[in-house]
């Protein structure tokens, strides 16, 4: 396993960040295609195996029972003092108001019941899952500084939204002398790489550690442009991320197997790489519900793409309406 520094901190985070969306209980929350405790608990042992020991979560994600079954594998198999835990703020969470956003209220309310939930006295990452236009920046800047001087938190990160809002809110930070935000969790992988205009720039600029999410397009990039899953034919959030009419994505997906299949080896680690030596990209957050998602993901460390080969998988994208903020 690779090690790199977290932005411009001295944090060190695997190059491979295990994301837990897949695991939590199916009948709670959005996701019916989650696996149980059960079924879960394996894979998180094989990344610390590995190596891994970057794993990112969200308080939404099956109604919060991703955390209680990350939480407690990780306590059972892991040194809290040598991995790093991350998790998310924002969605909804209890129906009526104050169930979400990023108010002081819920920010203070959200991080106590994921610590419980996880069963750790701290995160040593809190993200900010989305923007939100109806709190003001200043009331959501202050209160995850809160958080870190309370101890409850180690960092604070931020994930999809416009470069514009990401610099708003730093700059208010750094104005008011509140803690920065030290990463950025976007959406990058071959299928969608609008990011490249604004925010991976700005992050590069700025020295702000950059985690991917989705870097296989859900699985989209590792499979034949016919096939599908039963995440991808039951995620409704995923089915608003692609287009499975538009044919320069479909030369995209074809291009990946081109490559893949010279070098003899599975599409995934192909597409990983890609987005492994994408600057400033630093941890991409990959999730496994196979043993061979961790070791494809392992192995994609060792690919050093070509100037040629990334010229091949590049040459077939199109300019992407902007989406994933939401």
């Amino acid at each position: 396993m690779e090690y790199a520094k977290l932005g411009q901190t001295g944090l060190d985070v695997s190059r491979l960040c295990l994301g837990c969306m897949s695991y939590g209980i199916p009948e709670r929350g959005a996701h019916e295609w989650t696996m149980g405790e059960d079924e879960s608990r394996p894979f998180i042992k094989q990344a610390l195996e590995l190596g891994i020991n970057f794993f990112d979560t969200a308080n939404v994600y099956s109604d919060g029972t991703s955390e209680e079954i990350v939480g407690r594998a990780l306590n059972d198999y892991a040194d809290r003092d040598e991995i790093v835990v991350a998790t998310k703020v924002h969605g909804k969470m209890r129906k009526g108001p104050n169930g979400g956003g990023l108010s002081r209220k819920v920010i203070m309310t959200e991080i106590d019941n994921s610590l419980r939930r996880l069963g750790m006295d701290y995160v040593d990452l809190y993200q900010i899952h989305r923007w939100d236009p109806h709190t003001p920046i200043e009331e959501t800047m202050e209160a995850l500084h809160d958080v870190v001087k309370a101890g409850k938190a180690r960092y604070i990160g931020a994930s999809s939204m416009y470069a514009w809002q990401f610099l708003k809110a730093q700059h208010t930070a750094e104005q008011r002398g509140w803690t920065k935000f030290v990463s950025m969790q976007n959406y990058v992988n071959l299928l969608y790489r609008e990011e490249e205009r604004e925010m991976l720039p700005l992050c590069e600029a700025e020295g702000v550690g950059v985690i991917p999410w989705s870097p296989l397009a859900r699985g989209r990039l590792t499979r034949d442009w016919e096939e599908s899953s039963k995440r991808s034919e039951t995620d409704a959030f995923g089915k608003t991320l692609y287009d499975k009419t538009a044919e320069a994505d479909r030369r995209v997906v074809e291009a990946v197997a081109a490559v893949a299949d010279e070098r003899g080896v599975p599409r995934a680690q192909i597409a990983l790489a890609w987005v492994l030596q994408k600057r400033p990209v630093t941890s991409p957050i990959v999730g496994a519900t196979k043993a061979r998602h961790l070791e494809d993901a392992v192995a994609a460390l060792s690919i050093r793409l070509t100037d040629e080969e990334v010229r091949r998988l590049e040459e077939p994208y199109v300019p992407h309406a902007v989406i994933g903020h939401q």
